[in-house]
């Protein structure tokens, strides 16, 4: 019998992960040498791994430099128009296996490491996330990042170098508690310091009008400090920039007004000024106003539109005066695209430079603010939406409060023009909400400065016009779009799933990963044995290699011929973890009835952070682990159900479950989550999604075809009739009887002997006020899963609707979103060309 394969030997077979040519393998072992010997000075004389790391993503990086500089020379010849993607959050992830897929260095840099005596996965493990977001949004982010540069767009990621990310989330006693995520800890190779592109901004003061014009003075100023890291497109040779902004505070901060002996004290209130980049804010689709978190807000917005300006004014077409000066034509050479309201205060920042600063006259710097910005719309959840007290702002940016109170006048006078005499419109429609206290709300001010205002699915951009923004719809209809979002299929499919990207490749070739509609020519292999059994086994290997993965790092055993049914996604009662609980709690009930039963096993995981200030999203979590405390210790229940939490999700682990997942739980109620984006990485990983017709899950229903998912429960006209005739929760807990049995289990301390009284906030909010209805959807819900049960137990079938699936993923990548921003919304024409690598001829 022969012997098994190597994982290196395995690995070495994926021809998606490059060429090792020999040359290349020679020259990257004599780089990573170099490097090492560079990094371990005369008091080091023994390399640890992560000194090896380093030697490795310093000899990758070493190949994006001359990619890089080409690229930005490239941009300043030809002058394209620019694309500035503003974002409070790039939820990254690791860079270096991302940048050797991108590159075609995969294969050879393992089989260099493995000449060198090294395992390359065990490298890439030392290497912290990114984790400058919370959730969907900023990975968003980091996905529309990687499609511009493989499009070819001439893009720029701007937002904040956060000191500390996104917490770690530990489990202690089956609660969340969070520590700092301290990446920065060991230096980031990826990054570079760009102290000469340093910008002031200015905060506080008061304003001035004087005969010259407006001017804000008294002002407290802190600089921000840029570090690029490259952007690599998908084997094209371009690398564009995320720029991403640090405080600093000035040299003379507080030393000139400093007495006797205050000179200690003033160097060590420099930290107030830089506190402004020290922490991301935890909240996921959840507002709170503090002044630190709006500082964060216009701090990246006034350094990126100085650097956005001075680019427009430096750039090659700009070099005659007249030209130079033409603020007008910024339109043509510029497009602003907000990502959420987190950078709302572009609109009025760049009418405060076009008017106070370059003298334009307010219709002219309006018409350019209008051209130039678009606005992204992620939820309509009314606890998300940002409304800034006015007072906040008078203190801290008073110019700014001037420019909107401005900004709304001049709106409400076009609006009783359009609609005289109707004052309730007015007063729905304006940037200024009455109230106890004046509130500014940020997403009318960012409908009203914008060309373009976005939704994030169809169903969701319907909602959009329909019901929150439909004033502004009915005022202005051709301002509304739809972007449905789409995932880059690099880093979650190519790089996470190299087998399943690999026989997909050898039937239809490997175009598919830069155009992925062509996924559509799998249907012809939707009945090929050979085929099926491929796709079947490459799901094995991925749950026994995420089976051995949770045994070595958290110490449970699984049984990996049970069925994957996952959940992970930020902690939140609108994405109902706890519908997913009543399924666990009756599953498990159903097994004790009848323990001789044929069930199919099942292992449920479900995994996501909790803000650290939302107490019902901590109790959901202390749930999940109570729930599986008493389910896994059941020896009548044996391994046929498995309940395990799944510690600090992120980037990193989210691409290590989503290959090994047989079930995606995709079960918001319908109407709340604008898009959703795991979704589609785990359809086209190969999992079967479980799920409400909300988000993009109702176009992935329309690629894939209905019948190849599992859509349950109410539409969202069904959740609209029920907000109509009022929800009542008792009606259904009286009437189900496995739904009473479950929640009395709750309840009475089943899950919590030690702390009957444990859970009853969660059952008061169930029984009582729940927004989202969960008893609803029980029923329909527990039919479905007996369905998937079903299917289940025959796997061919099964895994012909994964082909399916598969075949319908194409709609959702992100190259097809970000072309449709390009060509709808940013007047951009994106190209698959590659230009000229470094070391070829120019």
């Amino acid at each position: 019998m022969a012997k098994p394969l190597t994982d290196h030997d395995r690995r070495k077979q994926i021809s998606v992960r490059g060429l090792a040519g020999v040359e290349n393998v020679a020259d990257l072992k004599t780089n990573f040498n170099r490097h090492l010997h560079f990094t371990l000075v005369k008091d080091r004389n023994v390399a640890t791994k992560r000194d090896y790391y380093f030697a490795l993503a310093n000899t990758v990086r070493d190949h994006l430099v001359g990619r890089w500089i080409r690229t930005q020379q490239h941009y300043y010849d030809k002058d394209p128009k620019r694309v500035y993607y503003l974002s409070l959050e790039f939820y990254m992830g690791r860079t270096l296996q991302n940048t050797m897929v991108n590159l075609g260095l995969e294969n050879a840099c393992d089989e260099a490491t493995y000449q060198l005596g090294l395992d390359m996965e065990e490298l890439q493990d030392i290497e912290e996330d990114a984790g400058l977001g919370n959730g969907g949004l900023g990975r968003l982010a980091a996905c529309f990042l990687d499609s511009m540069a493989s499009l070819g767009l001439a893009a720029y990621g701007y937002g904040i170098r956060y000191e500390f990310g996104i917490f770690n989330q530990k489990i202690i006693n089956g609660w969340q508690v969070e520590e700092a995520d301290d990446w920065l800890r060991y230096g980031n190779p990826w990054e570079k310091a760009r102290p000469e592109y340093m910008r002031p901004v200015h905060f506080y003061g008061r304003v001035e009008h004087t005969c010259e014009g407006v001017k804000w003075v008294d002002t407290q100023v802190v600089l921000a400090l840029p570090y690029d890291t490259p952007v690599p497109g998908y084997r094209n040779n371009i690398v564009n920039t995320m720029r991403l902004w640090s405080a600093k505070a000035p040299c003379e901060f507080n030393l000139k007004d400093f007495n006797v002996g205050g000179y200690i004290q003033a160097v060590l209130d420099r930290n107030l000024a830089e506190n402004i980049s020290r922490v991301l804010y935890p909240n996921d689709n959840f507002f709170e106003g503090k002044e630190l978190r709006l500082k964060q807000e216009y701090f990246v917005v006034a350094a990126t539109l100085q650097d956005i300006i001075r680019r427009f004014k430096a750039s090659k077409f700009g070099s005659t005066e007249f030209v130079r000066l033409d603020l007008s034509k910024m339109p043509d050479k510029v497009a602003i695209q907000l990502n959420d309201t987190h950078p709302a205060l572009a609109i009025p920042e760049l009418m405060r430079i076009l008017v106070d600063i370059e003298k334009l006259e307010w219709e002219k710097a309006w018409d350019i603010v209008i051209r130039t910005c678009a606005y992204t719309n992620h939820t309509v959840l009314p606890e998300a939406l940002e409304r800034w007290p006015v007072d906040l702002f008078q203190n801290l940016l008073p110019r700014h409060l001037e420019i909107i109170y401005e900004i709304n006048r001049r709106h409400l006078e076009r609006i009783s023009t359009v609609y005289p005499g109707d004052h309730d419109r007015l007063r729905r429609m304006s940037l200024i909400e009455e109230g106890n206290v004046k509130k500014i709300n940020m997403a009318h001010l960012c409908i009203v400065g914008s060309h373009a205002v976005n939704g994030v699915a169809r169903i969701h951009s319907e909602i959009i016009k329909n019901t929150v923004f439909k004033d502004f719809y009915d005022l202005d209809p051709q301002k509304f779009q739809n972007k449905t979002n789409g995932i880059t299929p690099r880093r979650w499919l190519v790089m996470c799933n190299p087998g399943l990207a690999e026989v997909i490749a050898e039937r239809i070739g490997e175009d598919y990963i830069r155009d992925l509609d062509q996924l559509k020519k799998l249907l012809d292999f939707v009945n090929d044995d050979a085929f099926i059994r491929d796709v079947a086994k490459i799901k094995q290997e991925n749950k026994l290699k995420f089976a051995a993965h949770l045994e070595e790092h958290y110490k449970v055993k699984i049984n990996p011929n049970s069925m994957f049914d996952v959940q992970v996604k930020r902690i939140h009662e609108y994405k109902r973890q706890l519908l997913n609980c009543l399924h666990i709690i009756t599953f498990y009930n159903r097994i004790k009835n009848e323990p001789n039963k044929l069930w199919t096993p099942r292992t449920i995981m479900i995994g996501g952070k909790a803000a650290p200030g939302y107490h019902t999203a901590k109790m959901i979590i202390r749930l999940i682990t109570a729930i599986g405390d008493v389910v896994n210790n059941d020896p009548v229940v044996g391994d046929r159900l498995k309940v395990i939490f799944l510690e600090n999700y992120r980037v990193t682990l989210a691409e290590k479950v989503i290959p090994a997942a047989d079930l995606s739980e995709q079960i918001s109620t319908a109407g709340t989550e604008a898009s959703g984006t795991g979704n589609m990485k785990f359809m086209l990983n190969g999992a079967l999604t479980i799920g409400t017709m909300d988000g993009a899950n109702v176009e992935m229903a329309e690629e894939a075809g209905e019948e190849n998912l599992f859509i349950f429960g109410m539409r969202v006209e069904d959740v609209e009739a029920m907000d109509k005739k009022g929800y009542d929760a008792i009606c259904y807990y009286n009437r189900i009887p496995e739904l009473k049995q479950a929640m009395d289990q709750i309840s009475a301390g089943f899950f919590s002997p030690g702390e009957p009284e444990l859970f009853k906030d969660l059952v008061n909010m169930l029984m009582h006020h729940d927004r989202f209805k969960v008893f609803a959807d029980y029923e329909d819900y527990i039919k479905c899963q007996e369905k998937v049960n079903a299917l289940y137990k025959n796997p061919k079938e099964w895994t012909k609707k994964v082909i399916h699936n598969i075949a319908g993923c194409g709609k959702f990548s992100s190259d097809r979103t970000i072309s449709q921003y390009a060509r709808e919304i940013w007047g951009m024409e994106p190209s698959l060309e590659k230009i000229a690598a470094p070391d070829d001829p120019r």
